[in-house]
């Protein structure tokens, strides 16, 4: 496997052209994002953040959920590799977002909350209402329709790891990156739990690629359009 750095093109979303929703998740080598009592950074490598610093500059929306601002505060704007910020969208229905969060104070990209109708947005952001579906959630179709109506096509998918697992189960993921990191953690939060299957024949077996970064962080790159399901063939010895 050649060791690269995070500046490689073909390992990011510039290699598809169109709408995209790419979802991104860096983990531990058994699978934890973060520690019991939260603590996340940093998991992955120097190389693995500029990886996603690229996927950023190279999409019109950074998504996240409002459980992801209030946990995190993130900035989410391109910082370690040249490019442009996307716009920051977060899936806040009832309006929990802390009004000092960042995204709404530093005036660094466009800042958008996807709403009930009628709750308004803090000062710094707008407010883009999303009608919720029978469960009074917002569905990953409708979080897309109403984002490609804004003009926004390409989307990253950026956290946590509820909202990632939710549009991999509605089929809604185009192209997932997943880090793993070279660190167990032994327990903690895991990356996604997807609805669950009976049979293997069911799981999910993306086209996929590897990519091992010069710090240790190993990239899975998976093509889920088209996505197929069905038994692993194991070639005989």
């Amino acid at each position: 496997m050649n060791k690269l750095d995070a500046s490689d093109a073909p390992l990011t979303a510039l290699s598809m052209e169109g709408p995209l929703v790419v979802a991104q998740l860096g983990q531990s080598l058994d699978g934890r994002i973060a520690t019991l009592t939260g603590a996340s950074k940093y998991i992955s490598g120097f190389e693995a953040l500029k990886h996603l610093h690229r996927l950023r500059a190279e999409v019109d929306a950074v998504l996240v959920g409002v459980g992801t601002l209030i946990a995190d505060d993130p900035a989410l704007t391109v910082r370690h590799v040249p490019g442009r910020s996307p716009a920051r969208v977060v899936i806040d229905p009832t309006g929990r977002a802390p009004i000092d969060a960042q995204v709404f104070r530093d005036g660094a990209a466009e800042t958008i909350l996807l709403t009930l109708p009628g709750v308004a947005a803090p000062a710094g952001a707008r407010a883009v209402a999303v009608t919720p579906g029978q469960e009074g959630r917002f569905s990953p179709e409708a979080i897309v329709a109403a984002l490609r109506a804004e003009g926004l096509a390409r989307i990253l998918v950026e956290g946590g790891a509820d909202t990632l697992a939710r549009f991999l189960d509605a089929g809604a993921v185009d192209l997932l990156h997943v880090l793993v990191a070279p660190i167990i953690l032994g327990s903690g939060k895991a990356g996604f739990s997807l609805s669950p299957i009976d049979q293997l024949d069911e799981a999910i077996r993306p086209r996929t690629a590897v990519h091992l970064f010069n710090d240790g962080d190993v990239l899975f790159t998976c093509d889920l359009r088209g996505r197929s399901s069905g038994p692993r063939k194991i070639a005989a010895e």
